[in-house]
Formats: structure tokens, sequence, C-alpha cells
């Protein structure tokens, strides 16, 4: 099968970038877009990723060139300006830098329970970066079909490339996980499946004068030669208590029933990323640190604590069911965090003396 390309940049490639977390699949799913270009749609093809030492709940980015048949690829550079950019978890698009290259041909595709129209008025106010804004849930779906976020998106992916087949896409994922995984081979492709048919797309209506501005923009690079900081030093600081691993969760999250709670303390022990919050207060008449609850935001809902918890005072949830408020930050930023966040009592935006600190170097006021 021989593929024409929609369109190509300068130097002939059609350009793909992942934005995921370690866990949810984006390197394992930028490996089966390379393939699905070389195997099923007669194209030449590139993809690699990166991500840091530890993966589950850091960054993770995976790219892809395609390019005609007879073609040969000779960038391997990150995607900077990329046709397709492909973003695992709404929440990513906190950090500014996710969006970094879009232009009038970029085509966007987030996991969000969200529509396109809603999506766009939130996060593009300010004009368009974007061709096309699709989006699909695939969270729910790879909840309900019993599949992972990666496949579902592969599908969502391949429905928006538009030169791409469910077929394809199908078969890629058998060659891939199959033979590995055959067990769980049938639910998977029910999540390609859906993720191809239920992704919902709109077109966005972008001005010469702002894609002028934009292109402008891009030219000029934050860091270069002459204003790059003396010794190499990077200004941004960063930690797992600043760092938010909401974009980690795979559709569940631990539910805290206080009433059920004898403040044992086994969740804090089992808890990686303690977010655990206990302050003094009185149990069975006694004064003793009693739990206030989770803090959601540096949860990446591993679960452990509902599995450990003697009482049941820990349950599990399905977080597309729990509606999200917005709420600033001391710096007012607005961020948007769960509405369970409240029931549990927890203070999740200052959690420790660390954070304080951090603040206080930025020279913000807490």
């Amino acid at each position: 099968m021989k593929t024409t390309l929609p369109v190509m940049n300068q130097s002939g490639y059609y350009e793909i970038r992942l934005e995921s977390i370690g866990g949810l699949g984006a390197n394992l799913c930028g490996k089966m877009l390379g393939e699905l270009g070389v195997l099923y749609l007669g194209l030449n093809s590139a993809s690699f990723s990166s991500y840091g030492s530890e993966k589950t709940g850091t960054p993770v980015k995976a790219y892809i060139r395609y390019c005609e048949e007879g073609k040969e690829i000779r960038v391997h550079s990150p995607v900077s300006h990329p046709h397709l950019l492909c973003i695992f978890h709404e929440a990513l698009l906190r950090e500014r830098s996710v969006l970094e290259g879009c232009t009038s041909q970029t085509v966007i595709v987030l996991n969000t329970e969200k529509t396109p129209q809603e999506i766009a008025k939130e996060y593009f106010k300010k004009g368009a970066k974007a061709a096309r804004i699709c989006t699909v849930p695939a969270q729910r779906i790879a909840i309900e079909t019993h599949s992972r976020i990666n496949v579902v998106m592969l599908g969502a992916v391949v429905a928006a490339m538009g030169f791409g087949t469910l077929e394809a896409a199908r078969n890629v994922c058998e060659d891939t996980l199959g033979r590995k995984y055959p067990d769980s081979l049938a639910a998977n492709l029910a999540g390609i499946e859906r993720g191809y048919q239920e992704i919902i797309q709109i077109q966005l209506e972008v001005s010469e004068k702002e894609d002028t501005c934009r292109k402008k923009e891009e030219k000029e690079p934050q860091w270069g030669y002459e204003t790059a900081p003396i010794g190499g030093i990077n200004p941004h600081l960063g930690s797992s208590v600043v760092a938010d691993l909401s974009a980690s969760r795979q559709g569940y999250i631990p539910i805290f029933l206080p009433e059920k709670c004898i403040n044992c303390a086994l969740c804090d022990s089992t808890c990686p990323d303690m977010v655990f919050q206990f302050e003094k207060g009185i149990y069975k008449e006694r004064e003793m640190m009693v739990n206030k609850g989770l803090d959601y935001y540096h949860c990446k809902g591993c679960l452990r604590c509902v599995d450990v918890c003697p009482t049941g005072a820990l349950v599990r949830g399905i977080e597309a069911e729990h509606p999200l408020k917005e709420h600033f930050l001391p710096n007012q930023e607005l961020l948007r965090k769960p509405d369970y966040y409240e029931k549990s009592g927890a203070d999740g935006y200052i959690t420790s003396e660390s954070y304080l600190t951090e603040k206080q170097v930025e020279g913000g006021e807490v």
C-alpha cells in the first residue's frame, strides 16, 4: 500500500510528537506508529522516545517521522514543530511547553472527557495554535474495554492523521502485542477500534496575522549562546514536591472514607509519594495524629494504599466520576483540582517545608 502524505515540512517529513507521563505507554505507542508507517502505509519512518531514568510519573516524549517511500530520513533530532501533537492527559496542558511549536497546520489529539469546543475555549482563548482539536475519552474507553490508554490513543491518532486506516492500526497491534500478550489482544483491539471511532474533531480558524506573529516568535529560542545561564545552571527549580503527578493516573483514584479510618498510618507507610497528611487531633477521646486525607495533586494512582488498608477506609474509585473545581495557587496561577479534594480536607499545594522554601527562592510569596 502506497500512502500520500497530506502535508510535509520543508525537509519532506510528516512529524508527530507524543506528550505523556511515564506509565501511560507513550513509548510503545510511538514504536507502533513507526512500524505502522513502514509495514502498512508504504512509508519510510523513524521513531524514538525521550525519558528519564525513572519513567513512572515523569515526563515522556515520543517522536515519529514519516516520509515518502524512496526518501531517506536523515534528521534524528526531537520534533519541534509537529504536524500532529498527541497529549495523553489533559493535566499536561498546565505545562506551557507541551504546546510549543504548534502552527496553523498542527492537529492536536487529547485524552479528555471534554469536547473539542470546551478545550478550545479553555486553552486557546488568545488565538488558535492548531488547525484541528481532536478529543477522545481514552481513560474511560480503556477502563470499559480492559485495554490500555496507549492503544486507544493509537486508534485516535490514526483517525486524526487522515491517511491511516483502522485495519492497519489493528494489524500493527496484533504484530506488537499479539504474541507477547495473547490473552489481552481482544481487549486491546477493542480499545483501538473505539479510539478510532469515538474521536471528536473541530476545525479552528486561524487568521493570517496570528499565524505570522506566532512564526516570528518561534524563530527566537529561549536560550542561546549569549543568553544561556552562566555555568549552564538550570534556573527552573524542580522536585517531587512541585511536580504534578495527576497525569500518571490511569483512570482510578483512592477514595478516602474518614469514618472508617483507625489512623493506623499503614497507608502513609506504603505510599511512594507521601500523599497522606496527618495533623494533631482527637481520636477515641485521645490526642493523636489524625489522617486528614490525600493530596491528589501528587497521587499517581498506584492504589497501594487501597490494598494495604485493613478497614476499607480507602477504596478504588473512577476518577472521571468526580468533578473538578477551579483553584488558585499562591502566585495566582489557575489550576484545577477535584471536588473530592475538599472532602478529604487535605491541602495539596502546600505540603511541606521544602515547598515553601522553593517558592521563597523563586521570589514568590507564600
